[in-house]
C-alpha cells in the first residue's frame, strides 16, 4: 500500500506523506522551458506527451509521494464547448454560456474532446506505481465551476451582482456539471488515477445559509460516486467558514485545509484525515522560518492522520531548493 492510502485509508500516524499543490508548474526551471515553447495552455494540457512529462517533473526531482495530474479544473466546460482562455497576468476567461449547444454534448463528445487527459493519467500511473506512489486526479466541485462558467472568469471577491437571479438556470447547469464530472472522474480512474481530489476555490464565497444547496449536496453526490469505484476522495473546501460541518456532512476521506485555519482547532474537531495547512508564502522565507512552519504542523498533527501539503498552490517565484528543503524536513521528522 502507498503511503497516502496508508494515511487516508488505514489511518496511519506514524508516517507523513507529502504532495504539493501545483508541484508541477513555473516555480520549476524544466517546466518553464517547456511553457516557453507551449504558450496556449488549454493546447499543453491536452498534449499527452507533455502534460505527463510535466505531471513526472516534479517527482524526478524531489522525493514526493504522489504526482497530481498536470490539468485544470476548467476542462469541465472546456469539454462542455463552453470557451476558455488563459489570459497572461489575468487567469481564465470564459465565452457565454450556450445552454442550447451544452444540453446536446453527450459522453462521447465529452470523452472525446479532452481525451488526452486520460491518455496522460494512463502514462503517469504506470511509472507512479511502480514506485509505490500514488497519481492523483482531481476535479473543480459543481460550486467553483458554476462560479466560473457563469461568472466567466475569476470572481476574486464577489460574483456578478444578478448571480442568483436565476435559479432554474443554476439548477440547470449544477446538473449537467455533476452528470460530465461523474464522467470525467470515472475516466480518471479508469486509467490509473487512485486517489481524487475535489477543489472548491470559491467556497469561500458563500454564506453559510446557502452551504446546503450549493456545497454540501453536489459535493456529497460527487464524493459518494468517487467511494462506489472504491478510490478514495480528499476535499479542499477553500476558506469554508465551518470545516467541521462540512466533514460531517459531505464525508470525504480527508480534507485539505487552508493556511489561514488554527492547525490545533482542526486536529481537535476533525475525526478524519488531513492534508496541508502551510502558507505557500513560507516558502518565500528562509529555511529557519520554514523549518519552524513545518515542525508547528507535524507536532500538531502528530496523533493525527496527516499528509503534508500546502493551503493553497505552491508560488511560482518559490526557489525549488526551499521545497527540496521541505521535503527532507517533513521526511526526517
Amino acid at each position: 500500500m502507498t503511503p497516502l492510502h496508508e494515511v487516508i485509508i488505514n489511518k496511519k500516524t506514524t508516517i507523513n506523506p507529502v504532495w504539493i499543490m501545483r508541484q508541477a508548474g513555473r516555480y520549476l526551471p524544466e517546466f518553464r522551458e517547456i511553457r516557453k515553447k507551449n504558450p496556449n495552455f488549454i493546447e499543453l494540457c491536452l498534449n499527452h506527451n507533455l502534460s505527463s512529462e510535466i505531471t513526472l517533473q516534479p517527482v524526478k526531482r524531489f522525493d514526493l509521494d504522489a504526482a497530481i495530474i498536470f490539468s485544470d479544473i476548467l476542462m469541465l466546460p472546456y469539454g462542455l464547448n463552453q470557451k476558455v482562455d488563459f489570459k497572461k497576468d489575468f487567469g481564465p476567461v470564459l465565452g457565454n454560456l450556450d445552454m442550447g449547444t451544452m444540453s446536446k454534448i453527450d459522453e462521447i463528445d465529452f470523452v472525446e474532446k479532452i481525451y488526452p487527459i486520460y491518455k496522460a493519467i494512463k502514462s503517469v500511473s504506470s511509472k507512479m506505481t511502480s514506485m509505490n506512489k500514488n497519481t492523483i486526479g482531481f476535479v473543480g466541485a459543481p460550486w467553483t465551476l458554476l462560479v466560473y462558467m457563469i461568472n466567466q472568469q475569476s470572481p476574486k471577491k464577489n460574483v456578478k451582482r444578478n448571480f442568483f437571479d436565476d435559479k432554474y438556470l443554476i439548477n440547470r447547469i449544477l446538473l449537467i456539471i455533476e452528470k460530465f464530472l461523474k464522467i470525467h472522474i470515472k475516466n480518471q480512474i479508469e486509467n490509473g488515477a487512485n486517489v481524487i481530489q475535489i477543489f472548491d476555490s470559491w467556497a469561500g464565497l458563500l454564506e453559510e445559509r446557502d452551504y446546503p444547496n450549493y456545497i454540501y449536496t453536489p459535493t456529497l453526490n460527487l464524493v459518494d460516486y468517487v467511494k462506489s469505484l472504491g478510490v478514495p476522495v480528499i476535499c479542499f473546501p477553500r476558506e469554508i467558514k465551518n470545516y467541521k460541518e462540512f466533514c460531517e456532512i459531505v464525508k470525504p476521506d480527508a480534507v485539505n485545509i487552508d493556511y489561514n485555519v488554527d492547525p490545533l482547532m482542526i486536529s481537535k474537531n476533525i475525526k478524519i484525515p488531513v492534508q496541508g495547512g502551510l502558507d505557500p508564502k513560507i516558502l518565500l522565507t528562509d529555511q529557519e522560518n520554514l523549518k519552524k512552519e513545518i515542525l508547528k504542523y507535524l507536532d500538531i498533527c502528530k496523533d493525527h492522520p496527516y499528509i503534508f501539503n500546502l493551503g493553497h498552490g505552491i508560488l511560482p517565484e518559490t526557489n525549488p531548493d526551499m521545497v527540496e528543503f521541505l521535503i527532507k524536513t517533513v521526511k526526517d521528522n
